[in-house]
């Protein structure tokens, strides 16, 4: 048997695992606080639903790597520190950001989020780690598909020009 065959949690990460699982904490733990801000930033009630719903998701993705990179010997990025629950409206209105720009925003983040899973995934040897990815993987694309709904309902998405009908061929 080789040093690859047995108990995945007993084998060695390596240097792509660790720097993609490290970076992919770095950036879901400055997400989080930054959409613990937009919390504070929406007046609708949807929106805010699914911002806390995302970050509870966040939090536990976050638990469970800061876990695997304890326990492999990595030392963890640092956490910014938690942002304070804020009144709409003592946030003067000129510096808010609005409800359509935070969804585009956290939608763009999803999409991101998406790719950077399918990479460590991708690079991955230890089936653990890309059987974690996979499942952030999952959970994302369900809250992509959750807000994109969102941003139909409430109207703020905003399409690219649509191609309706082709040309006719040009016949010489």
């Amino acid at each position: 048997m080789g040093i690859l065959s047995g108990n995945p949690q007993n084998e060695p990460m390596h240097y792509g695992e660790v720097f993609g699982v490290w970076s992919y904490l770095s950036s879901t733990k400055g997400m989080l606080v930054a959409y613990q801000t937009f919390i504070n930033h929406t007046g609708d009630k949807d929106l805010q639903n699914f911002l806390e719903d995302i970050t509870t998701v966040m939090k536990q993705e976050i638990d469970q790597v800061e876990s695997l990179l304890k326990a492999n010997g990595v030392g963890l990025p640092p956490s910014p520190p938690e942002r304070p629950i804020a009144n709409l409206e003592s946030i003067p209105v000129g510096a808010r950001f609005n409800d359509p720009e935070i969804a585009a925003g956290v939608s763009i983040n999803i999409a991101a989020g998406l790719v950077a899973c399918s990479q460590v995934m991708g690079q991955c040897i230890r089936e653990d780690i890309a059987m974690m990815f996979g499942q952030f993987h999952m959970t994302k694309a369900t809250y992509g598909a959750r807000l994109l709904r969102i941003n139909k309902d409430k109207g703020w998405l905003v399409p690219p020009p649509l191609h309706v009908n082709a040309p006719e061929p040009v016949h010489a």
